[in-house]
């Protein structure tokens, strides 16, 4: 097997955050499901930014954060994600590339515009998200470096992204590039309401192409629909290598080749916004991996990145996460 250049490539949307707090009212006066994710077309997305709470803008995007996070542990990762040459693109690309991470995908020259996520983030820390995805969710095969995938340890792909043909095809692409030159294949599952949408296609992905899944409890359950967290998480483990299950303040839990790992989470003195804490979990866990650490190390290193993600608004750490472990 070659030698690696990277880590870990993460295959996703490019997405920018417009992250503000409100009051839980907020979403019972506009119609949102707490928690959630929504898609919603360009228009729809300019209305809800006029009305929303002055707030940040931070470049986002699951895997991205990701990326993002892997790269503030010390390690080398890339991504893998569509923009347009706009504003908001360029945005994208400097604060990737400024994160240490590699970025070489092209930008559209026509299409949509670049994604961005409107981030609602209510007292409790909790994330509502509605999410217009732009030139984003049309990234195709042909945006996928296969020499790129094939040097990287890990593939980590992206659940949101698994909406259009175009980008189913493109992390087929990708897997089976990863598959072929020997390397780990990984799915994060995202949303419940993703997989509600893509739960025959994600069962048959995982059992024919995916090594290492990581979910939340909602996610893993709503992937077998059943409501025993437990009997989820044994269903899985019986499909991939590794399945890692986030359980917020319980921690996560960890199965692999009939071995259970149960790790508490980090404490936090308080939660700010939760956006990015199973994305930075990823970080962690992925990180591990690379350096040869046990799986319930691993865990604790997720832990620990999604630990710092939370105490501030925004899904990317605000400090070296390397200097945490």
């Amino acid at each position: 097997m070659a030698e690696c250049a990277f880590d870990v490539v993460g295959v996703g949307n490019a997405i920018v955050d417009v992250i503000a707090n409100v009051a839980e009212q907020y979403l019972v006066d506009y119609d949102m499901v707490k928690g959630s994710m929504t898609l919603v077309e360009a228009d729809d997305a300019l209305l809800m930014y006029d009305r929303m709470p002055p707030g940040v803008e931070i470049s986002g995007g699951s895997a991205a954060n990701t990326a993002a996070g892997i790269a503030s542990l010390g390690a080398r990762s890339a991504y893998i994600g569509k923009v347009r040459n706009d504003q908001l693109g360029e945005v994208f690309r400097h604060d990737m590339r400024a994160g240490g991470v590699e970025f070489a995908t092209e930008p559209a020259g026509s299409g949509e515009p670049t994604a961005r996520s409107l981030v609602h983030v209510t007292p409790d820390g909790e994330r509502t998200m509605n999410t217009c995805l732009g030139i984003s969710a049309f990234l195709s095969p042909d945006d996928v470096d296969a020499d790129l995938v094939a040097s990287a340890a890990i593939t980590y792909c992206e659940g949101y992204l698994w909406d259009r043909e175009v980008a189913k095809d493109a992390i087929r692409f990708a897997m089976e590039v990863a598959e072929s030159a020997g390397r780990v294949v990984s799915l994060t599952l995202s949303d419940s309401f993703c997989v509600d949408r893509h739960r025959d296609e994600w069962l048959e992905l995982i059992g024919s192409h995916v090594g290492l899944v990581f979910a939340n409890e909602a996610e893993v359950c709503s992937l077998f629909e059943v409501d025993d967290v437990d009997r989820a998480c044994s269903l899985l483990a019986e499909m991939v290598d590794v399945a890692a299950v986030t359980r917020s303040e319980a921690g996560s839990v960890v199965l692999s080749r009939g071995d259970r790992f149960d790790v508490p989470a980090t404490p936090v003195a308080r939660v700010v916004d939760a956006t990015g804490a199973g994305d930075l979990y990823a970080s962690g866990f992925l990180y591990g991996l690379s350096t040869g650490a046990s799986l319930a190390r691993c865990a604790e290193l997720g832990s620990i990145a999604a630990a710092e993600v939370i105490t501030h608004l925004g899904a990317r750490p605000l400090v070296p996460l390397h200097g945490l472990i």
